[in-house]
């Protein structure tokens, strides 16, 4: 098995933070503040030099006002098509 980081799923989780952020209309910046973080978290996340766990995952998608479950499950979607 392959680390998950450099998984070509992986790719496709990043991309859909930066969309959910975008989405939001956040930059890096100020999505990093509604976290309480610094600039580097979201940074990093973003380009996958950092990995997210399942709690962050859901801080990151309830900052940019999104539902973790319809954002979970629209992955699984993507996720199978590459299975």
């Amino acid at each position: 098995m392959q680390k998950s980081t450099f998984s070509p799923h992986y790719d496709i989780f990043k991309t859909k933070l930066v969309t959910i952020r975008k989405a939001a209309g956040l930059t890096q910046r100020q999505l990093a503040k509604r976290l309480k973080r610094e600039h580097s978290f979201v940074s990093r996340i973003e380009l996958g030099e950092r990995r997210l766990d399942v709690v962050e995952f859901y801080w990151v998608c309830c900052a940019c006002d999104q539902d973790p479950k319809s954002i979970y499950n629209e992955l699984l979607k993507e996720f199978a098509k590459l299975d």
